[in-house]
């Protein structure tokens, strides 16, 4: 027995029974309940499909409004600097030294937005492969704080670290990724002279990595927010940014199965926590990067 799933005056498909003595009323009612439930799931499917394309108009428009507005500023310092250089003005040798620094500095910052973008796509696309091998977390903070040196010339830098802290399985250049977007916050957010402390120690099956500074701490409103892409929190104003470095690397540990955190720390600043648990991770393949 075949009959039409309709609603409305529209069919929707048809129904196919074998072998039954059930009534023609009685299947027609299955057929009518068949296809409400399939105009229904049509429904929730387009309502879906109509909400996602409102997201991705609204990322799309926050990738735009936050790219336009991050490129712009070094772009105008590159381009000031080098329009002073090429004006055929006598320049003392600290004046050339300035304006170069201002192009290096600013290229420096060019390429870390390109970066911080590129990751932000690969990590949305799930393209993210790791390349695991036994690292030492010393060695891990040694190297992102290298990418400093300049900038934190005067600031101190306290680390706290036991010497047995065991070898965690990791990616080594995207967990250097991961500590100096985090260590590059707590510059920004932090006065000149402050110090930034970093501490490691093992809980509970867990290696935890604390970063902590002394700045103005992070608004309580906006603690469940700050990993999300491009959330920034609005102070101080004079810090720029494109608000995709907290969300690069959640999602970089994320991948690691670890957890990353924030909250205030007493008497002031940001800690910046980030716990891997050694079971999880001694459990997950390793797989090449790509």
């Amino acid at each position: 027995h075949f009959l039409p799933l309709r609603m409305g005056v529209r069919v929707l498909g048809s129904l196919g029974v074998i072998g039954t003595a059930v009534s023609r009323e009685t299947l027609e009612a299955i057929g009518s309940l068949i296809a409400t439930a399939i105009e229904r799931a049509g429904a929730i499917e387009q309502l879906s499909k109509t909400e996602a394309d409102r997201q991705s108009e609204q990322l799309r428009s926050a990738l735009l409004d936050s790219v336009t507005h991050e490129f712009r500023t070094p772009l105008t310092g590159i381009k000031a600097a080098v329009t002073g250089l090429l004006s055929g003005t006598h320049l003392e040798p600290a004046q050339r030294t300035e304006l170069l620094t201002v192009i290096n500095e600013e290229s420096d910052r060019l390429n870390r937005l390109v970066g911080n973008l590129l990751e932000m796509t690969r990590i949305d696309a799930g393209a993210i492969h790791l390349l695991r091998e036994p690292c030492e977390l010393q060695d891990l903070v040694g190297s992102a704080l290298e990418l400093f040196a300049e900038r934190a010339k005067d600031r101190p830098i306290q680390i706290d670290m036991p010497p047995d802290l065991p070898l965690i399985p990791l990616d080594y250049v995207l967990m250097v990724h991961v500590l100096s977007n985090i260590i590059d916050n707590a510059l920004k957010y932090s006065p000149v002279g402050s110090p930034i402390e970093i501490k490691a120690d093992l809980q509970d099956d867990q290696v935890v990595l604390e970063i902590a500074d002394h700045g103005l701490g992070i608004p309580e409103e906006d603690l469940g927010r700050i990993f999300d892409k491009f959330y920034r929190v609005r102070r101080p104003e004079s810090v720029s940014g494109t608000g995709l470095g907290l969300a690069i690397c959640k999602g970089i540990v994320d991948v690691h199965g670890g957890q990353i955190s924030a909250r205030n720390r007493p008497g002031g600043g940001a800690i910046l926590r980030i716990a891997f648990p050694l079971e999880a991770l001694k459990a997950s393949p390793s797989v090449t990067s790509q």
